[in-house]
């Protein structure tokens, strides 16, 4: 399982979260278009700007090592080559959350979220709280595959809404090569500008 991106207590606003998407576009000499998405689902990019890490907690709102921390998991990523775990705290949780019907043969589901009028899978399932078929609660029968699918024992009967309830991450890589932790003063770090963005599910 990937690093999970640590708690970051100074974590500053505003954090931005941009959805990202690419498209092939060709043009015909009427001047019409045909476009077609070339991702099957947005990426999405993330920049926090962290005003405060402490190495020692000379800052006690900060974390006890929380220079460590961030420092570490970006080394051990060699920058943007390995990938970690980041949970948004506004965006890391479903419930109810339908995945699919049973058909009496299919017993793989993959985890999707709703946003919207959109339904996309999600990254990376942590945890599953509860799963029902046709609204009853399963008690077993069934796991989670990583990273995002869930499997039934014995495929769920034809017309059976299977839903769950789970919280997710985004599996990111970081953007830059180079990151610049700044020293500000004894036992205080800052990084301005951390960029990481999700890769497909």
């Amino acid at each position: 399982m990937p690093a999970a991106f640590p708690s970051l207590p100074g974590v500053a606003w505003p954090v931005t979260k941009r959805p990202i998407t690419a498209t092939r576009m060709e043009a015909h000499p009427s001047g019409r278009e045909v476009r077609s998405p070339l991702y099957p689902a947005a990426l999405y990019e993330f920049t926090l700007p962290v005003e405060g890490l402490t190495p020692d907690g000379s800052f006690p709102g900060l974390g006890t090592a929380s220079l460590q921390a961030l420092l570490g998991l970006y080394v051990q990523c060699r920058g943007t080559w390995g990938t970690f775990l980041f949970t948004d705290p506004t965006d890391g949780a479903v419930t109810n959350q339908a995945l699919g019907a049973g058909d009496g043969a299919t017993t793989a589901f993959p985890f999707v979220r709703t946003l919207g009028g959109l339904t996309e899978t999600v990254g990376w399932v942590t945890t599953v709280t509860q799963v029902t078929v046709a609204g009853a609660a399963q008690a077993g029968g069934w796991s989670l595959t990583a990273p995002n699918v869930l499997a039934f024992a014995t495929a769920p009967a034809a017309g059976a809404v299977i839903a769950a309830d789970f919280a997710y991450a985004f599996l990111c890589r970081f953007v830059d090569e180079g990151v610049d932790f700044e020293h500000l003063m004894r036992g205080l770090w800052q990084v301005k500008s951390l960029r990481f963005r999700s890769t497909a599910p």
